[in-house]
């Protein structure tokens, strides 16, 4: 095997996949690859994945490397950090055995991950699995304790411009299937009109479907500047104790932005923010909940999920996995059942018509006179 290409470089996956090129080589820097950004690194089109980290390291079933593998990716791992040091655009070539070379000059080696090397790692992962839910029931429980405040009226909630009150709420989040399940329920945001709040890169899935966020939510690490522009109104994650990195890169574009200091994800804060703010209901599209989801993003806990969701389980309706409810194609038979449906009310009222009967006299003379009775 001989792979060609140009280079694309970047220590962060969800960065990189907007500057993807159809054929490019993506050189990333991503231990566990995650699913989200194997299906990103899959629609730009990439001929090739070089990863300097272990794409897999059996801590846990991460489906990222069995998910480019099916898709005909080649992965060349543990290239090591030497190879994030390639020129962003150098031209580059693999090497069957994984020997990764700009310019004549062997950079990086690596090793070539095949399907069956990633079989059996998955394998040792799902046995490990009991010692990482032990650690993760343990790091939850006690974060818990800790963070119990944030639902107990211990955070300052920030005066936003959107009307939420009494409203739907509909908050998407850059997770597992999120574009599926957002197109799922299209006819749900035209017909209901919801209030449309982004959790960082999910502001960005709101335009692609046409839509203008009206809320953007997060750290800005992964949300477009042109989302940015678009929104109405910008919620700048901070953590506990105030500082807030993503608010530079919001001022730094000329814009405006409220502060949020709290524990825990953007998400969380997202649905506490409408819930504290009256909405109606809750709707999440692309939202973490899984053990499996927060250990691809690093967490070893899910404490402010797990409170916030207990605070505002009564209004959340989770539409995760919505794509997968109404995936049948349309069969014959329902065909036929709507055309009899739609033609029975024709034929009522072209028999009772005094035209009608006329003509069904007509045509009724006509075929005696052809059979001769």
């Amino acid at each position: 095997m001989y792979i060609k290409g140009i280079a694309k470089v970047d220590h962060k996956t969800k960065n990189l996949v907007k500057r993807l090129n159809p054929g490019d080589i993506a050189v990333i820097d991503h231990e566990d690859i995650d699913e989200v950004a194997a299906m990103g690194l899959i629609a730009a089109k990439v001929r090739a994945v070089v990863n300097a980290a272990k794409s897999i390291t059996g801590r846990y079933p991460n489906p990222g490397p069995a998910i480019l593998a099916r898709a005909g990716i080649p992965i060349v791992d543990c290239a090591g950090e030497q190879v994030m040091n390639l020129r962003e655009s150098s031209e580059i070539s693999i090497t069957g055995d994984g020997g990764i070379f700009c310019e004549g000059r062997l950079v990086a080696r690596g090793e070539m991950l095949a399907m069956e090397m990633i079989d059996r790692i998955m394998k040792q992962a799902r046995i490990n699995m009991e010692n990482s839910l032990d650690k993760f029931i343990d790091n939850t429980l006690e974060y818990a304790k800790k963070e119990k405040y944030l639902i107990m009226g211990g955070v300052e909630i920030p005066q936003i411009l959107t009307d939420i009150k009494g409203k739907h709420v509909l908050i998407v989040v850059r997770g597992s299937n999120y574009k599926e399940d957002l197109a799922a329920i299209r006819t749900y945001i035209s017909e209901v009109r919801p209030v449309l709040v982004g959790v960082d890169g999910g502001a960005d899935a709101i335009l692609e479907f046409g839509y203008r966020p009206d809320i953007i939510i997060g750290d800005m690490d992964s949300v477009s500047d042109e989302a940015l522009k678009a929104c109405r109104e910008i919620v700048v994650h901070a953590y506990p104790d105030g500082r807030a990195p993503g608010l530079k890169r919001v001022e730094e574009l000329g814009l405006r932005a409220h502060v949020f200091k709290a524990p825990g994800t953007s998400e969380d804060i997202a649905m506490l923010l409408a819930y504290e703010k009256g909405a109606d209901l809750l709707v999440a599209v692309g939202t973490h909940s899984s053990m499996v989801d927060f250990l691809e993003k690093g967490r070893k806990g899910m404490a402010s999920t797990f409170l916030v969701r207990l605070k505002v389980g009564s209004k959340l309706v989770d539409a995760k996995g919505a794509s997968k409810l109404y995936n049948q194609k349309m069969r014959p038979f329902y065909v036929v059942g709507l055309l009899t449906a739609a033609m029975f009310p024709v034929m009522v009222i072209s028999v009772t018509s005094p035209l009608m009967q006329n003509f069904l006299k007509l045509l009724e003379l006509r075929i005696r006179m052809l059979i001769g009775y």
